[in-house]
């Protein structure tokens, strides 16, 4: 159990319409889709997070400098709670490949109206927060 709320990044990365999402194999929500991201290392930018974790894990380089929203992942049973910026970007450079297989179980794009299903919380947040843009 966490005695604070810990910090993560993510990032809404469009390209050609659709939207980019990793499925989770780890913690929370494992096995649904989400945006890409990860946590932020102690004196790591929020946004330095998000583009190191968006390399890591998939090879794609991206600059996070559009705030979308800011998303909070409260699991009281598991006595977990992470909170995360996540940018919108829509200029992503290379190829999407996962590189974290330990991490993710696969990528991939896909349409707004056409998404898979379950998704993460923080998820539903941002795509509540896309869709008021």
């Amino acid at each position: 159990m966490q005695s604070e709320p810990r910090v993560g990044c993510g990032a809404a990365i469009l390209r050609d319409g659709k939207l980019l999402l990793v499925q989770r194999r780890r913690e929370p929500e494992a096995g649904h889709w989400g945006l890409p991201g990860g946590k932020v290392d102690l004196f790591e930018t929020m946004a330095a997070a998000a583009e190191r974790e968006i390399f890591e894990e998939l090879g794609l380089t991206i600059v996070a400098r559009d705030l979308l929203c800011l998303t909070d992942q409260i699991d009281t049973a598991r006595g977990t709670h992470w909170v995360a910026p996540v940018y919108l970007v829509e200029d992503a450079q290379g190829d999407a490949v996962v590189k974290e297989p330990q991490a993710l179980a696969a990528c991939g794009w896909f349409a707004l109206d056409d998404l898979p299903a379950p998704l993460t919380a923080s998820t539903n947040a941002a795509l509540t927060a896309l869709n008021a843009r």
